[in-house]
């Protein structure tokens, strides 16, 4: 367990603090309580968190425990370097709320699960990937939006001229996919990179939640 005096894993701004505070102070009883925060996976290119309050006592005996003020704050012990240097702000934008500012960033292959590292090793700073990822960003995903659905590039083998595209929000377990792949985003990228031979997608659609388009 890490010490008190030493917890340096994450900090709260004053106007972070005293919003847990006054939120710590309506909860019963608020003496036994921390502030519990971890990575619960990814979102985007970052990472997904939860805060909550839980008991003190139920903390893990691996996890790192600290102080930053009058809040007792818990990190389970996966979470720590994922968190590491993070600060939690009040953010006045969309109506206020907490806001966890974190300088750290997923790895690929926690980006991609079922991703194999061959693939991966492509990267996307190549020639074209650099290209591709232009288009999915101004053109693609602008248009796919209108259904909650995102197109990344996940690798683009620059030799045999392959781009691997993983879909997520909408596009993610629907049953039009294949047809947003082939039609719209293959296209509209083989437009921008005439060179390109295929287009591959990678998403893992079993696990996709609340698709924008379901069958009858």
């Amino acid at each position: 367990m890490t010490s008190i005096d030493t917890f340096d894993v994450l900090t709260l701004t004053d106007e972070a603090r005293q919003v847990v505070l006054d939120a710590l102070n309506n909860e019963t009883p608020s003496e036994t309580l921390a502030l519990w925060i971890e990575v619960t996976g990814t979102r985007g290119p970052g990472y997904s968190y939860d805060l909550y309050f839980s008991e003190l006592n139920l903390a893990p005996s691996d996890a790192a425990i600290g102080h930053d003020g009058e809040i007792t704050i818990v990190v389970p012990q996966a979470s720590v370097e994922r968190l590491r240097g993070s600060r939690l702000e009040f953010a006045s934008d969309g109506g206020g709320g907490l806001v966890l500012v974190n300088p750290n960033s997923p790895a690929p292959e926690e980006l991609n699960p079922g991703v194999s590292a061959e693939i991966l090793a492509f990267g996307i700073d190549g020639p074209l990937g650099t290209v591709a990822v232009s288009v999915l960003e101004q053109q693609v995903n602008p248009s796919i939006a209108s259904h909650g659905g995102h197109a990344d590039l996940v690798a683009l083998d620059e030799e045999h001229k392959t781009a691997y595209i993983k879909l997520s929000g909408g596009c993610q377990g629907c049953a039009m996919s294949r047809l947003t792949l082939t039609q719209g985003i293959e296209t509209t990228l083989r437009e921008a990179i005439p060179e390109l031979v295929s287009v591959l997608d990678v998403t893992d659609h079993a696990s996709g939640v609340n698709p924008f388009y379901t069958p009858e």
